[in-house]
């Protein structure tokens, strides 16, 4: 404890113990924000002794983070507020990738006859359809495999601690806007995408079996629609899921090259 307390580091922190608390807001908030972690299984102590730790590793990059003063003051206040939204704003852009996944499986849950088997979603933490939730299962896993927490850390945290600070909402509030209202709109479109194959073939079930049922009422395929339409989508989900499992991978890709645009615009990192 004596080396550590000894050491060129330690001493650093404390004589910038402002800027070290400005950067424990942002990355505490992020923590709070961002799917996975975020979530109740996970205990707040846990979270805190995280955020301290990450903290501790990414304070000697806190190059554009500067405060020189007294920290029982209304700038540092203000400051902190600003951090504390800051990494809202970097787990809240995380949480729009994984509503791509549950949004897409609410397109179709009413046509296969899902759409009344909701459950809580731990990740989402929300209510969500069966299928939407199958699809947030698919996405952790393509998010675990293809490494996007190393991703996550670095390019959310690191680099966003080395190139931005919560000055980025007052001087470049269009750049902001630019960020995410572009990218609910593809929210909605890669969603569409996902669903259409399945929308578009249960589609054309329900137009045959309404076709049939006119011609022969006698057959009563309303009844038996329920099962058909749910045997056929389960059978469509095991079709596709390969192309699935990499779509998934590209949006959750473009969604961090989005973000490191963000920051190159704003804080010039390379």
């Amino acid at each position: 404890m004596d080396v550590f307390l000894g050491s060129p580091l330690f001493q650093t922190i404390n004589d910038n113990a402002g800027v070290f608390i400005l950067c424990f807001a942002r990355v505490f908030a992020f923590l709070l924000t961002v799917p996975l972690i975020s979530t109740r299984a996970v205990p707040r102590i846990a979270k805190l002794a995280l955020g301290l730790l990450v903290t501790f590793l990414v304070f000697p990059q806190a190059q554009a983070i500067s405060f020189t003063g007294d920290v029982f003051t209304g700038t540092f206040l203000l400051l902190l507020v600003g951090e504390s939204l800051l990494g809202i704003l970097t787990g809240f852009f995380v949480t729009i990738i994984f509503s791509v996944f549950s949004t897409a499986g609410q397109f179709f849950s009413y046509q296969m006859g899902f759409a009344a088997s909701s459950v809580y979603d731990a990740l989402a933490q929300v209510e969500n359809p069966l299928i939407g939730q199958y699809f947030n299962s698919i996405a952790i896993l393509v998010f675990i495999q293809i490494e996007a927490f190393q991703e996550l850390f670095l390019g959310g945290i690191l680099r966003s601690i080395q190139s931005v600070n919560c000055f980025v909402f007052l001087t470049n509030q269009k750049s902001v806007l630019s960020l995410f209202l572009p990218f609910l709109s593809l929210l909605f479109y890669y969603a569409f995408l996902i669903a259409l194959p399945i929308t578009g073939t249960l589609f054309l079930i329900h137009i045959g079996m309404g076709l049939l049922t006119k011609a022969a009422p006698q057959m009563n395929l309303l009844s038996e629609g329920f099962p058909i339409t749910i045997m056929l989508t389960f059978f469509l989900l095991y079709a596709i899921l390969p192309q699935l499992i990499n779509f998934f991978e590209a949006i959750i890709q473009t969604g961090f090259t989005l973000f490191q645009n963000f920051l190159i615009q704003n804080g010039g990192i390379q």
